[in-house]
Formats: C-alpha cells, sequence, structure tokens
C-alpha cells in the first residue's frame, strides 16, 4: 500500500451485491473470479490479435514514447514481476519498500523498451507464456487466498491477492485500447472489460493524488450511470488523503457522471471524460487532483 493511503476494500463501493445479484462482477469477491480471468484471457487473445500483425510491431500508441512492442514488453515485464511477488508472499521473506505510483510511467517505460532487442516473434511467444503461468498462480486461489492473501505489489506495496487479476486487467483492457487508439481508427473498450474495472478505479484515483495537490477539503459524488456495477458514490478529500463509500449523492455540491469506459478511461488519464452537474469549480477542482499513469 502506499504511504497515506486507506486500505484497499474488499467489496464494490458502487453496489450492494445481495440485492443486485451481481457478485459474479465484483472482482473483489471470490464469486467475481472467474469472470475476471475470463475476460483477462479475452483482452489478452485480443491484444496479442493486434500485436501479431507484421506491421504492427513498431506502430504507435496512446502512451507517449511507446510502440506496441513497448506494449508487449511491459506485459512482460509486469507479469514476471509478479511472479516473484508471490513468490515472495508465499516463502514469508521481507518484501522490498514499495517504488511507489509517482514514478511508475518513467519506470515503466524504461523497463518496456528493454526488451526492444527482442523480436517479436519471440516477445509474442514470451507473453503468452507468461499470461499462461499468471493464470495459473490465479485459477488456483481459494476464497481466503483471494481476499486475504497478501502479496507485496512492486509499485503499490502489500495488497490482497485478488489486486492481481486486476492488475492483468487493466493492462491487457486499457494497453489494448492504447494499441487501438495508436490506430488512429474510431473504437472503444469492451464493456465487460469496463464493467470490472469500475471499482478498482476508485483506488487508482485514491493512490494517484498529486504530492503537490491543493486537498482543501472537498465532498463530491461520483455516479456509474450503466452496467452491473452502476451505483452512486460519495468521496471525500482532505489533508489525509481520499476516502469513499456507496451513498446518495443527491446532496453534494457535484456529482461526476459516467459510464464504465469513461470512468476507466478517466482515471487512466486517457481521455477528459464524464459529465459535471453541479458546482463546476468543485468538479474541475477533484478532477486535478491527480497524476496520470
Amino acid at each position: 500500500m502506499m504511504p497515506g493511503a486507506a486500505p484497499i476494500p474488499t467489496t464494490t463501493p458502487n453496489s450492494d451485491d445481495e440485492v443486485t445479484g451481481m457478485s459474479e462482477w465484483n472482482a473483489m469477491t471470490y464469486e467475481g473470479k472467474p469472470t475476471i480471468l475470463r475476460v483477462v484471457r479475452e483482452q489478452a487473445e485480443q491484444m496479442f490479435a493486434l500485436a501479431e500483425q507484421p506491421d504492427a510491431w513498431e506502430a504507435p500508441t496512446a502512451c507517449e514514447s511507446w510502440q506496441v512492442r513497448d506494449v508487449i514488453g511491459h506485459l512482460v515485464d509486469t507479469t514476471e514481476g509478479y511472479f516473484r511477488a508471490f513468490e515472495v508472499a508465499r516463502s514469508g521473506a521481507t518484501a522490498e519498500n514499495a517504488y511507489g505510483l509517482l514514478g511508475m510511467h518513467e519506470r515503466a517505460g524504461d523497463q518496456a523498451r528493454a526488451f526492444r532487442h527482442l523480436s517479436q516473434q519471440e516477445m509474442m511467444a514470451r507473453v503468452r507464456a507468461d499470461l499462461d503461468k499468471m493464470m495459473g498462480i490465479l485459477e488456483p486461489l481459494t476464497e481466503q487466498e483471494w481476499t486475504t492473501m497478501i502479496v507485496p505489489h512492486f509499485y503499490m506495496g502489500p495488497v490482497p491477492a485478488f489486486i492481481y487479476a486486476a492488475g492483468q486487467l487493466m493492462d491487457y483492457g486499457v494497453h489494448t485500447w492504447d494499441i487501438r487508439q495508436g490506430s488512429g481508427k474510431a473504437h472503444a473498450i469492451p464493456a465487460e472489460a469496463a464493467d470490472l474495472l469500475v471499482p478498482f478505479m476508485f483506488i487508482i484515483w485514491q493512490s494517484t493524488i498529486r504530492p503537490d495537490a491543493d486537498r482543501t477539503p472537498l465532498s463530491i459524488g461520483v455516479s456509474v450511470t450503466t452496467g452491473p456495477n452502476a451505483g452512486t458514490t460519495r468521496i471525500t478529500v482532505n489533508e489525509q488523503g481520499m476516502s469513499y463509500e456507496a451513498g446518495a449523492v443527491d446532496d453534494l455540491p457535484a456529482v461526476l457522471e459516467f459510464d464504465p469506459g469513461s470512468l476507466v478511461l478517466t482515471a487512466f488519464g486517457r481521455v477528459n471524460g464524464g459529465t459535471a452537474r453541479g458546482d463546476q469549480a468543485v468538479a474541475d477542482h477533484f478532477l486535478n487532483l491527480f497524476y496520470r499513469i
């Protein structure tokens, strides 16, 4: 966990699973495990199909200075880091201090480009093997391990095991969007990937407040308008950081409305999306608190 961040919740902030019957879409619970692992594989296959094209390897992406080959390098670097993290967790060894998300963009780019000397064929074989190995780690996790096994994340520090499934979906889902964006063609993020990522975007915001951000206390609502994780969330920001909980937002000075895809792409800094209702200054203040990853 990053210094000053609140504990990662084990329930989605946007819905009541017992009421909606949508627990299979809440990957913070064991019931959601089969769904997220299925969608990770589907998103990975979409990425692989794009990256394997003969003319794709050095094509640009939405990530500054990243070509398609660098996205694949990033997946290899990240996933192989996950292997080491689970080895540390299972051995009981002491993990190194977390690197933090603030420098992640620069370091991840350097690590990704370090694979440029390897061929497209070598890297595609490696990333496919890494995916299979990662699924072989996540699929056997028990209900207890999914939510309570603590694994040291290189950037975020100690996190529950389910965060690694979310990390794989973020990488394969968002970076596939990045590859498509680089092509210059119109496109959209797939619904199932965006739906599953909705609850994790509040953690992304919570963990990416700029060190120099103006943390004058504010309250704001977020409304996710569609999908199985639709609902309203109350957010508070102050000197201690950001906290959030499910709840009505009608009494708040501003509410940001998002469909799932717009929330994901906004939280990752890919687009400036959403609809602001109420006090525009409060909405703008909130949206400018974060650095982009």
